[in-house]
C-alpha cells in the first residue's frame, strides 16, 4: 500500500518499524561511500597492461615522432583517430590533453572569460553579466565552475530526451548575458537522459540574443553502456555547421571511465575555427601534452573496436550493480511509492528523488548510519534543490555486497524520513 493511502495508525506503525530498523543499521557501525562515481577496482584492472607500455624503445608515434620530447600541442594522431569515430567528429577537429576533461572545461571557459571567442565582440569578463543555463538535475562540477567565476546560473528541467526547449528558447532568445550552456547528452549526469537528434537539432539552430553563445556538450558517457540499447554520437559539429552556427558547440570527452580514472586522455573539440582558438590559448600554457601516455593508450586500445570491447568488459562488472539497485528500492519502496528513481541504459549514476522537503534528512540519516552520499540538492545551481527530493546514487564503486548494504540502509532512511513527515503533517 502507498504511503499516501495508509492511516494515521499504519502511518505510526511503520515509522516505529523503520525506526527500529534505522537503530540496527546504526549499530552496523558502516562505512559505506556513494559519494562519487568512481570506476571499482576490477574495473581500473582491466587496464592494467597501460602499466607496461610504451615499452622500452617504444617512444616514437606512427611518424617518427619522439613522444618524450616538447611539442605536438594538438596530440597524437593515433589516439585522435580512435576517439574521432567514437565521438563522431573530424580527426582535424579534434585535440587530445592531458588526464581530465574537467581541465579542459576549466580552460574553455577562462579563456572566454578573459579573451571571448571568436565570436565575442569583447571578453566575457568585461560583460555586465554572463549567465549559463543549466539543465536539472545536473553535474555538480559544470555549476561549481561558474561558481568558482560568478557566473550566474538559471536552471531549466531535463527530461528524458534532454531539457525544455521551450524554457530554453526562451531564455537565449530574450536575454544577452546568456553565454553559455552546460549539457551532458549522452546519459547524462545524474539521470541518464540521452538527447534526441531533433533536441540537438533544435539546440544548435534556434536563435540566440548573444552571438557568442556557446554550448558546453560533455560527453563524458558516450560510450558508457548499460543495455544493448546503445546510442551512437550525435554529429553535433555537422548539425551546428548546416544549421549555420559552426562555432556553437565546445565538446567535451575522456578516457577517465574507460581506462584509468586518474591518468587518461581528455579531448576538445569543435569548429576548425573553435579548435583554433583553443589551441592558441592552449599554447601559451603548455608545450604540449603528455604524449607517451597517448601513445600507450593507442597501443593499449588498438582502434574503435578496441573501445567498444573494453567497455562490454566494463558493462560486465557494472550493470549487475545497477541492476541490483533497482530491485531493492523496489522491493523497499515500490509498492510504498516513497520516491522514484531512473533506471539508465548506460552512465555512471542513477538519480532518486523522494518526498519533497525530505532529501536532506534523508543524507543526514544515511550518513549517522555509516552511509556517506552526494549531498541533497548537490545535482543543482548552487546546491538548492527547490523540493528537496532529488539524491544521486553512484553505484559503481563499492562491491555488490557493500552495495546492497547500502541501498538497503538507504531504503530505511526514505521511508523513515517519509513517514517522520507525514505524522508531522
Amino acid at each position: 500500500m502507498s504511503l499516501a493511502a495508509l492511516s494515521r495508525n499504519e502511518l505510526t506503525a511503520l515509522h516505529e518499524q523503520q525506526t527500529k530498523a534505522y537503530d540496527q543499521l546504526v549499530d552496523r557501525g558502516l562505512k559505506l561511500d556513494l559519494t562519487r562515481g568512481k570506476p571499482a577496482a576490477a574495473q581500473l584492472d582491466l587496464s592494467n597492461a597501460l602499466l607496461s607500455l610504451p615499452g622500452e624503445g617504444n617512444f616514437t608515434d606512427a611518424s617518427g615522432v619522439d613522444c618524450r620530447n616538447y611539442g605536438g600541442t594538438q596530440g597524437l594522431p593515433e589516439i585522435r583517430e580512435i576517439f574521432a569515430e567514437l565521438l563522431n567528429v573530424p580527426v582535424a577537429q579534434l585535440v587530445a590533453g592531458d588526464n581530465a576533461s574537467l581541465a579542459i572545461m576549466h580552460d574553455s571557459l577562462v579563456y572566454s572569460l578573459l579573451k571571448g571567442t571568436v565570436d565575442s565582440p569583447r571578453p566575457w569578463s568585461q560583460e555586465e553579466r554572463v549567465t549559463f543555463i543549466c539543465p536539472v538535475p545536473g553535474y555538480d562540477r559544470h555549476f561549481a565552475l561558474c561558481e568558482q567565476f560568478g557566473i550566474d546560473m538559471v536552471s531549466v528541467p531535463l527530461g528524458p530526451d534532454g531539457p525544455d526547449l521551450d524554457a530554453v528558447r526562451e531564455l537565449v532568445a530574450t536575454d544577452p548575458s546568456v553565454r553559455g550552456m552546460w549539457l551532458v547528452p549522452t546519459y547524462a549526469n545524474p539521470t541518464g537522459a540521452v538527447y534526441t537528434e531533433e533536441v540537438t537539432q533544435a539546440l544548435v539552430s534556434m536563435t540566440t540574443a548573444a552571438a557568442d553563445f556557446r554550448i558546453f556538450w560533455d560527453n563524458a558517457y558516450a560510450v558508457h553502456h548499460l543495455t544493448d540499447k546503445q546510442y551512437p554520437a550525435i554529429d553535433v559539429l555537422g548539425l551546428a555547421e548546416q544549421a549555420g552556427n559552426p562555432n556553437r558547440v565546445f565538446l567535451f570527452a575522456s578516457t577517465s571511465k574507460i581506462t584509468f580514472a586518474g591518468s587518461g586522455v581528455s579531448f576538445f573539440a569543435g569548429s576548425p575555427a573553435n579548435v583554433a582558438w583553443y589551441l592558441a590559448n592552449l599554447s601559451k600554457r603548455t608545450i604540449g601534452p603528455d604524449k607517451l601516455n597517448h601513445l600507450r593508450h593507442a597501443a593499449f586500445l588498438g582502434d574503435a573496436d578496441g573501445v567498444r570491447a573494453l567497455m562490454a568488459k566494463h558493462r560486465a562488472i557494472i550493470a549487475p550493480k545497477f541492476a541490483l539497485v533497482n530491485d531493492i528500492l523496489t522491493e523497499h519502496l515500490g509498492e510504498r511509492q516513497a520516491a522514484t528513481w531512473t533506471d539508465p541504459d548506460g552512465g555512471y549514476f542513477i538519480s532518486l528523488d523522494v518526498a519533497d522537503g525530505t532529501a536532506a534528512r534523508v543524507v543526514s540519516l544515511a550518513k549517522a548510519a555509516g552511509i556517506a552520499m552526494t549531498g541533497a540538492g548537490a545535482a543543482f545551481p548552487y546546491g538548492m534543490d527547490p523540493r528537496d527530493r532529488n539524491i544521486r546514487i553512484a553505484p559503481t564503486f563499492p562491491s555488490p555486497d557493500e552495495l546492497a548494504m547500502a541501498i538497503e540502509g538507504l531504503a530505511i532512511c526514505v521511508l523513515l524520513a517519509a513517514s517522520e513527515q507525514l505524522l508531522s503533517a
